[in-house]
């Protein structure tokens, strides 16, 4: 029966968009077959760099995702021993010596693979100069042209599921669902300390004499490979811009400390300091009580034992959401924000159903122009290297009214 399914999901893989040439590591490996990695485990092999590179069609999953971070065979799979409602769920796995990131901190790592909900196709692109999408590369915003985008300000409801084993280790630090914001490299501060939002051609000319490393600027400089004879280029010294790259996720779903938490963040500046690190600790920080710095406000909107949290046993949340209101350059707050959110699953036969935040008043956003987008998967942060493995299913969302 596996050997059959196996056939069938490898021939119904197309092939019919080219790739693209891609910056950044984590993109496709080039596999086009889907193979068992464990019993009932059927790998998702290809990976796609959203933000500058459209997804190809045998990278999109179901009609709605793409697979982002690590290309181990173990990473990302669909499961079809642990059904949801009757349909494969999404494995995840990252072993000790997968992280592949640099962390927050210098000296740090974390490690991904996670299912973006957002991403753009090459028909985002038709009809349009092929330049747009060259430009929308550089500039990393090849995603804002796609789907799964929630506007800022918007009312919206999630729904989404979670499966934990009763061996998981407590001392993991990990984000299971998380709501990104989405950036606009065009916002630059000049080195003359001037916030400015560039043009397209305005930034194409700027990233021909400088290299951005997160969010600071270095000279730019070519070289020859001496092997391919390729030119590629090196960072020289910081030459004093600085460029918009976004921040700590406005909504997550987590462990951390032998804690179970959910946070919201909020960030009205125009032009993200990276510097200010306003971000609460699930141990430290009490239960709706903000951590607040002159621009941002970080909450712990719930936090449980991780030994409470319900093991072996689907658990659903439902998830209303109003995103915050924010005015641009002016850096005020337009509209404040509102979180709701309720945990259901079985114990023992019995249907349960909590509460966790009751239409609570929280700031929860970024000042970014465009708005937010989904992913879920693993988000392995704070330098651990705890091995971590669960399952995810039953993503929906729409807008409330």
């Amino acid at each position: 029966m596996k050997k059959l399914l196996l056939l069938f999901l490898v021939s119904a893989c197309t092939h019919a968009d080219a790739t693209t040439e891609l910056d950044n590591e984590q993109s496709q490996t080039g596999q086009n077959t889907e193979v068992e990695t464990e019993k009932g485990v059927i790998a998702l092999p290809h990976r796609v760099n959203v933000q500058s590179e459209y997804a190809p069609s045998e990278a999109i999953i179901d009609g709605e995702w793409v697979a982002v971070g690590s290309k181990k065979k173990h990473a990302i799979g669909r499961d079809y021993d642990l059904l949801f409602n009757g349909k494969p769920s999404f494995r995840f796995e990252l072993k000790a010596d997968d992280n592949s990131l640099s962390g927050y901190e210098e000296g740090t790592t974390k490690g991904r693979a996670e299912l973006s909900y957002c991403f753009a196709t090459k028909k985002d692109f038709e009809g349009q100069l092929v330049r747009v999408y060259e430009s929308a590369q550089k500039l990393k915003t090849v995603y804002h042209h796609g789907k799964g985008i929630c506007s800022q300000g918007s009312s919206m409801a999630y729904e989404f599921s979670v499966y934990i084993p009763s061996d998981i280790d407590e001392s993991v630090s990990t984000i299971f669902a998380q709501w990104h914001g989405m950036p606009d490299r065009r916002l630059v501060e000049t080195p003359d300390g001037e916030l400015k939002m560039l043009t397209t051609e305005e930034f194409l000319q700027l990233d021909k004499t400088t290299l951005f490393e997160k969010d600071t600027g270095y000279e730019k400089i070519e070289v020859i490979d001496k092997k391919t004879g390729e030119i590629k280029y090196k960072k020289g010294k910081p030459n004093g811009w600085k460029i918009e790259q976004g921040g700590y996720p406005p909504l997550a779903f987590g462990f951390t400390d032998g804690l179970f938490y959910i946070k919201a963040n909020s960030d009205r500046k125009w032009l993200s300091d990276k510097t200010d690190r306003c971000n609460a600790s699930p141990l430290k920080s009490d239960i709706l009580v903000p951590k607040k710095s002159l621009y941002k406000v970080s909450t712990i909107a719930y936090k449980m034992a991780m030994n409470d949290f319900p093991k072996d046993t689907w658990v659903s949340f439902k998830v209303n959401v109003d995103w915050t209101q924010y005015s641009g350059q002016s850096e005020r707050i337009v509209k404040g924000g509102r979180l709701d959110v309720s945990m259901s699953y079985e114990k023992n036969n019995k249907p349960q159903s909590i509460i966790l935040v009751d239409d609570a008043d929280i700031l929860i956003g970024r000042n970014d122009e465009d708005g937010y987008y989904f992913k879920f998967g693993i988000y392995r942060v704070g330098n651990s290297t705890v091995p971590v493995l669960y399952h995810l299913a039953g993503y929906k969302e729409y807008q409330r009214k």
